[in-house]
């Protein structure tokens, strides 16, 4: 590959999805060298407008008329992920609560749908809430939790996996990609799997939605969940979504019975009986304004469209890993990625003793990546407004941090005032 900076413009002058840029607050504009879009994603530019118009127009002349066309927003926002970002049905993904809580939601559902089987598995180095909640339903229900390990930096070994399930697994909860190191899974394989072995596979996209093709309904997912405020760039605490398949959906009840679940809503009955269909994992009112924002985000990548997104992400990975090889490997900088892009992410994180250290550096420079412990750099260079030229400068600046040793005059980590 040619590392010259000259080479990193050309691959943005043949970039199909370049223009997408101009299309985001800040980009180009505010000097910042961001690759943390798998963190939180830029602004759009359409969004103030999204929002000022649900505010002056919906909210302030519409008032509570204005619930005819709110009601249905987090099916309809839900409708445009299932089709351009998701590869689902209309009326199988649902957008509302958090990340956390629709994981929750269908975590307990699948069990009951279960019944006799009591062991969750989730990975041991998956992301800390997915096992927290894993953890907790676990102990309210009396169930066991099997914890399958992965190693740090190439995530989930399938075998490994596929030895830790038996008749008495009853839900498996994994994560697409791999939050510390962006290792890939292998979702058509891991469903096909559980579901030989008479349980349910629970998803969690947060890192792969918009950034990696997921094909739910080719790849027989039965339940997915994910975050809208990093690829999607829905903004900070914007709703989640989960995804149920259609032919599952009145096989379940989720565990919160909240009155936009319930059927006939409005003739506010005594008795609980959930919507037929997606609408019975809501729960309360929806986030009106956020969903105008996730709304904006999500039209963007789809438009963009994932497949063009997906390859764009291996091919800015795919410079940061040689720049690092070429770059940083000798002021001792390892990948702490799969070094194959089919199975990575649109992430690649960097090991580095002094991984807290350098992080903060760049941060002050204008390179703006983020930490994960126990000594990674994760860099997230979002495809839909990243520019190669931003990688090249951003490992320019890596390098140069390295090679003076400004960094090291940096607190350590552990010594940080919190």
């Amino acid at each position: 590959m040619d590392l010259t900076r000259a080479a990193a413009e050309a691959l943005d002058a043949a970039d199909p999805v370049a223009a997408f840029r101009a299309r985001f607050a800040g980009a180009g504009e505010d000097g910042l060298l961001y690759l943390d879009g798998n963190s939180l994603g830029r602004m759009p530019v359409a969004t103030p407008a999204a929002l000022t118009r649900v505010v002056e127009e919906e909210w302030a002349r519409g008032l509570v008329r204005s619930w005819s066309s709110w009601v249905g927003a987090a099916t309809r926002v839900g409708d445009l992920l299932a089709e351009g970002v998701l590869g689902a049905g209309p009326g199988e993904v649902l957008v509302g609560d958090s990340t956390t809580v629709d994981l929750y939601k269908l975590l307990v559902a699948a069990a009951d749908a279960r019944p006799g089987r009591d062991v969750l598995v989730c990975c041991a180095d998956d992301f800390p809430t997915d096992r927290y909640v894993v953890a907790g339903v676990a102990q309210a229900r009396g169930m066991t939790v099997r914890e399958v390990p992965a190693d740090v930096d190439e995530g989930l070994d399938h075998s490994v996996l596929a030895a830790a399930l038996d008749e008495r697994v009853a839900v498996v909860v994994l994560s697409a990609v791999a939050y510390r190191s962006g290792a890939l899974a292998d979702v058509a394989a891991v469903t096909r799997a559980v579901r030989d072995a008479g349980a349910l596979v629970l998803w969690d996209l947060s890192h792969a939605a918009g950034a990696v093709p997921v094909d739910l309904a080719a790849n027989g997912v039965d339940l997915a969940v994910g975050c809208t405020y990093k690829y999607l760039n829905g903004g900070p605490g914007a709703p989640a979504f989960l995804y149920v398949r259609r032919e599952l959906q009145e096989q379940l009840r989720q565990p919160i019975w909240g009155w936009f679940g319930q059927r006939d809503q409005f003739a506010m009955g005594p008795v609980y009986d959930p919507v037929p269909g997606i609408e019975r994992f809501a729960v309360g009112t929806p986030p009106v304004l956020a969903l105008a924002a996730v709304e904006v985000g999500a039209r963007l990548v789809a438009e963009a469209g994932v497949d063009r997104l997906a390859a764009k992400g291996r091919a800015l990975g795919e410079l940061v890993v040689a720049l690092a090889d070429d770059w940083l490997a000798p002021h001792g900088v390892a990948l702490a990625s799969p070094r194959d892009p089919a199975r990575r992410g649109a992430h690649v994180t960097l090991a580095s003793s002094a991984a807290w250290q350098l992080t903060q550096a760049l941060v002050d420079r204008g390179v703006v990546p983020d930490f994960r412990t126990p000594d990674r750099v994760r860099l997230g260079p979002a495809p839909l407004y990243t520019r190669f030229v931003d990688v090249w400068d951003a490992m320019a600046c890596i390098r140069e941090v390295l090679a003076s040793g400004v960094h090291e005059g940096y607190p350590t980590e552990r010594s940080r005032v919190t």
